[in-house]
């Protein structure tokens, strides 16, 4: 925690923009932030796994396309007007 104390007389506009610039040079803003997107890697083995399901979601999708069964996707960006 911050210890910053409001000054006699000073509006808490000020004291709260005095505050914040002191965060800033500290750089505990940077830190919150990068933990807070934190993303741990995942293990080789869920990155393989993920891997084979996602090419077998694939096979499967242009195997019903070709044949027939399923339509293919449209264009996902399509242009307005």
């Amino acid at each position: 925690m911050s210890d910053v104390k409001r000054k006699k007389g000073e509006s808490f506009e000020q004291f709260f923009r005095r505050v914040k610039q002191g965060w800033k040079l500290s750089g505990r803003i940077l830190q919150v932030r990068k933990v807070k997107v934190f993303l741990p890697k995942k293990s080789k083995n869920v990155q393989k796994m993920s891997a084979v399901k996602k090419a077998a979601k694939q096979s499967k999708q242009a195997y019903l396309q070709k044949i027939g069964k399923m339509a293919r996707p449209e264009s996902r960006f399509r242009r307005r007007r």
